[in-house]
């Protein structure tokens, strides 16, 4: 079990390395690590506003899953509802990565799923990753459609927005967002050819069988 201190350094660390793949830029984006404080459970979150290069472990803001977090101290991310509703949804999930990144935008701005042109798209735990409805930021109204998106997947696109992930360490949750805009850049060129092929949902089912051995990063 981490301490608070180990799981804000995570979140710091991570949080630069959105800047740093180009994943997220500047402010954009955000990252949050589950975490009980004081008996009470909740989570650990980037805070409003600021950029990740200057963060320090004082910044790193507790919310809990009742949406409480101490007034006095940083604001967390103005994301913090959709974070709290996953954790509630999702119980064997123990982080959050969200992010604005560059092909991510492009198909949720275009308001399009991915399909499963490629295999690889199960390793967000379906046959397809869903674009999740557009609301404003922020909002419990954007929370109630990224967990309808989110059911039975880790990942989904956010329309007009970006992308979320999560999984049950940062590193996995981190490296599933860099799969995302992976398979997001990929879908696009090949759009650009023309219409991909999708493989079927027999040949999808199979592929999930196997991706549950699939390896996730530690931390």
């Amino acid at each position: 079990m981490k301490s608070e201190l180990d799981k804000k350094k995570l979140i710091i660390k991570f949080a630069k390395k959105l800047n740093s793949t180009n994943l997220s830029p500047l402010r954009s984006g955000n990252i949050s690590i589950r975490h009980t404080k004081n008996k009470e459970d909740g989570f650990l979150i980037t805070p409003s506003g600021m950029k990740y290069d200057e963060l320090k472990i004082s910044d790193i803001v507790f919310v809990s899953l009742k949406g409480k977090y101490d007034k006095k101290n940083n604001k967390p991310s103005s994301e913090w509802h959709f974070h709290k509703d996953i954790y509630l949804y999702k119980k064997n999930m123990n982080a959050v990565v969200h992010t604005h990144s560059k092909s991510a935008v492009t198909l949720a701005c275009m308001r399009k799923k991915i399909p499963a042109f490629h295999y690889m798209v199960a390793v967000a735990g379906g046959i397809d990753i869903k674009c999740a409805k557009y609301a404003t930021f922020g909002t419990v109204e954007l929370s109630k459609n990224i967990i309808k998106a989110l059911k039975d997947r880790r990942a989904c696109l956010i329309e007009n927005h970006g992308q979320v992930a999560t999984d049950k360490t940062i590193a996995a949750a981190f490296e599933l967002a860099q799969e995302v805009e992976y398979l997001s850049s990929q879908y696009i060129n090949c759009l650009r050819i023309g219409n991909p092929k999708i493989l079927s949902k027999s040949l999808m089912s199979k592929v999930l069988g196997k991706v549950k051995n699939y390896k996730k990063g530690e931390t």
